[in-house]
């Protein structure tokens, strides 16, 4: 492990700092299909479910980004207002934060230390923002990179670039990235130089495991006990 003092900590979302949930696609399509196409919602959800899948696949295989827009597209669908507002509205149970999440990012700040995020998404800034302003995570934030953005996925060293950037640092080994997938989060941060504190709380779907573990500087059962062992590094590296 580097010696250099943490000068940012960069978190995952879903599953790190919102807490993991495991979704019936199926079921949070179908309602947004019936308002679509009633007489073919069946169908049309099951399309989107594939859709979705096959972006979501690409991510993982060749960590290359997606959208929702594209997801309609490859689905052969044309989202209406309502519908999208119905598909928010399937989502919201499960954007739920953490429950030690705002005070931990607070404590982290209270240090002088950056916060930023990054997240594997197909939803929009727009999206991400209002969750984030709803739950008093935006106005803690430094900088935040979503995939949908960006034409990476992690583990590509491009979107942990990018998220540090974001929230103006400029050396990996000053970064610590916090996530729940020993691929995504924690393998493609210590590629790009970056320490990665595991946070174990997600059941990640077996077609959601890539092809390497990394094994992370530090396991943390809670988000609560990041600024103390943030605190025992930047000691150490005094």
């Amino acid at each position: 492990m580097t010696n250099a003092k943490i000068e940012a900590v960069l978190f995952d979302w879903g599953g790190t700092l919102a807490t993991w949930h495991t979704i019936d696609l199926l079921a949070a399509w179908r309602p947004v299909a019936a308002l679509l196409d009633e007489a073919r919602a069946d169908e049309l959800a099951a399309r989107l479910v594939t859709a979705e899948n096959a972006v979501w696949r690409r991510s993982r295989d060749e960590h290359r980004s997606g959208t929702f827009e594209e997801v309609c597209l490859l689905a052969d669908t044309v989202m209406t207002p309502a519908a999208l507002a119905e598909y928010e509205r399937q989502w919201d149970p499960h954007t739920e934060l953490e429950p030690d999440a705002i005070d931990t990012l607070r404590a982290i700040r209270a240090e002088g230390l950056k916060v930023g995020v990054l997240s594997n998404t197909i939803w929009s800034r727009r999206r991400h923002e209002d969750i984030f302003a709803r739950d008093g995570v935006l106005e803690l934030l430094d900088g935040a990179v979503y995939t949908s953005e960006i034409p990476y996925t992690k583990p590509h060293p491009e979107a942990f670039l990018a998220a540090m950037r974001a929230v103006g640092v400029s050396e990996p080994s000053r970064c610590l990235f916090v996530g729940d997938r020993l691929f995504d989060d924690v393998w493609g941060a210590q590629n790009v130089g970056m320490r990665a504190a595991h946070v174990p709380h997600s059941a990640i779907p077996v077609e959601q495991v890539g092809h390497t573990e990394g094994t992370p500087d530090a396991t943390v059962q809670r988000l609560s006990e990041l600024p103390s062992l943030i605190d025992s590094w930047n000691t150490a590296a005094a």
